[in-house]
């Protein structure tokens, strides 16, 4: 029997042992190793989903302590569980474990896919804020153009209770209150409600799958961060981004996605550089030849441009997009800068807590404020640093509207993006040839 540890971020990590692990007595996980999520980590997978080979359930590391647990447990193999990484960073993972005297795995879809019974369309992408979540509203407008009943499956955020989150179903707002979720969780799940589409995620997404498949004739894969989807696609959509060119080829597991892809949307060439665009284009083609190409738009809309105009802003963006996914703006600045904002106020100075902590883990933000909610504390920790800023008022460049959950002092400007498609094979006659409808 080999002894295991599974680094991951609360999503791929649990996922890679329910598939391929969870009832596997070849195996023995002696644990799980956290990072990326602030507070995921001294936790235990417990026991009602851990299965009977594990009856109390598996503990949750930080990854700080790899190498040590390394020697301590004996292990045998590491498995690298979790997305949006260089694939420098993952081969210094792969050099500390092979030190440490493991053998480092990376699981392939043939390992860690589930297949269904419906039609699957998954939507992933090269890097955290290409675009995912627009194109997966464009998708689900389509597919309600073509009267076909679906369901969203999100990749995991499973951030709190996990003996609560094993099969979590989001219909109406209702919903989210009952499950206590995230900011994070709410900016993915609350547009596709507000649209009338359901959503399911949580932790074990072999019971999420046959739950949805019972009210659904196609399942659409939501994908988090640049990660591969977990169930076997029948078209399988990846977005890119022009403003991370190279990153295409140089982050895990983006270029596999790119590889496995049938279809990359180049998203956000209303503001990219064409020279960006066409080198982006290239570089796909050197990755995938069989992938359809798709050019496409996510243009800005501002429901009170008059509060950005000649004022003194604050800028809030996609936390996620600005961390890990190493952006430094988003929409935010592009609206403000659309609208002739007098100056985009530096946050730095004012932040509190945890959201001053970020900009020393991740020096590229530039002057916005990441929208980071992973708890109740952080939320308020947030709400204390926006209201500090010397402002005139603030834009949120979020997919939901920050107002429902933080007081503001300074009144507040909601801007909202979705997909155009700009070339290339409608979307529309792509889904209905592939998924023969």
């Amino acid at each position: 029997m080999r002894r295991v540890i599974i680094m991951g971020a609360a999503g791929r990590d649990f996922h890679n042992f329910n598939v391929f692990l969870r009832n596997n007595n070849k195996f023995k996980v002696v644990g799980f190793t956290a990072t990326q999520i602030p507070n995921i980590e001294n936790r235990k997978y417990p026991k009602e989903l851990a299965g009977k080979l594990y009856p109390h359930g598996i503990p949750i590391f930080p990854e700080t302590q790899l190498t040590r647990l390394i020697k301590k447990y004996k292990v045998d193999v590491v498995i690298f569980s979790y997305s949006d990484i260089s694939h420098n960073y993952v081969m210094h993972k792969a050099s500390e474990v092979i030190a440490a005297g493991a053998d480092f795995w990376l699981l392939g879809l043939q390992s860690s896919v589930l297949k269904s019974k419906r039609k699957v369309i998954s939507i992933c992408a090269s890097r955290t804020g290409a675009g995912k979540s627009q194109t997966t509203r464009k998708v689900c407008d389509v597919l309600h153009s073509l009267g076909v009943k679906f369901s969203i499956i999100r990749h995991p955020m499973p951030y709190g209770n996990l003996k609560k989150q094993v099969v979590q179903k989001f219909s109406t707002l209702e919903d989210l209150e009952t499950h206590k979720c995230t900011i994070e969780e709410r900016e993915e799940y609350e547009p596709h409600i507000r649209n009338g589409n359901t959503v399911f995620a949580g932790v074990d997404y072999g019971l999420i799958l046959r739950q949805a498949e019972k009210i659904s004739k196609v399942i659409v894969w939501d994908g988090g961060n640049n990660d591969l989807p977990f169930y076997r696609s029948d078209i399988h959509i990846v977005v890119v981004d022009p403003f991370r060119i190279g990153d295409e080829s140089t982050f895990h597991p983006g270029e596999a996605n790119i590889r496995y892809a049938d279809v990359v949307i180049i998203n956000k060439v209303n503001t990219a550089p064409r020279k960006k665009v066409a080198s982006l284009k290239k570089n796909i083609k050197n990755l995938n030849k069989r992938a359809i190409i798709i050019e496409a738009a996510s243009p800005t809309y501002v429901d009170r441009p008059d509060l950005i105009k000649n004022k003194k802003v604050i800028v809030i963006e996609d936390g996620p997009t600005l961390t890990h996914g190493g952006m430094s703006f988003g929409a935010g600045v592009v609206a403000a800068k659309r609208f002739k904002a007098k100056k985009i106020v530096n946050p730095r100075p004012y932040v509190v807590g945890s959201i001053k902590q970020v900009y020393k883990k991740y020096p590229q933000i530039g002057n916005i404020i990441p929208a980071l909610g992973y708890g109740q504390k952080q939320i308020k920790e947030l709400e204390k640093s926006i209201n500090r800023i010397p402002a005139d008022s603030i834009i949120m460049a979020t997919p939901v509207d920050l107002r429902k959950f933080l007081k503001f002092n300074k009144p507040a400007v909601k801007v909202d993006y979705e997909l155009k498609q700009k070339s290339g094979p409608k979307l529309e006659l792509l889904l209905k040839k592939q998924l023969r409808i």
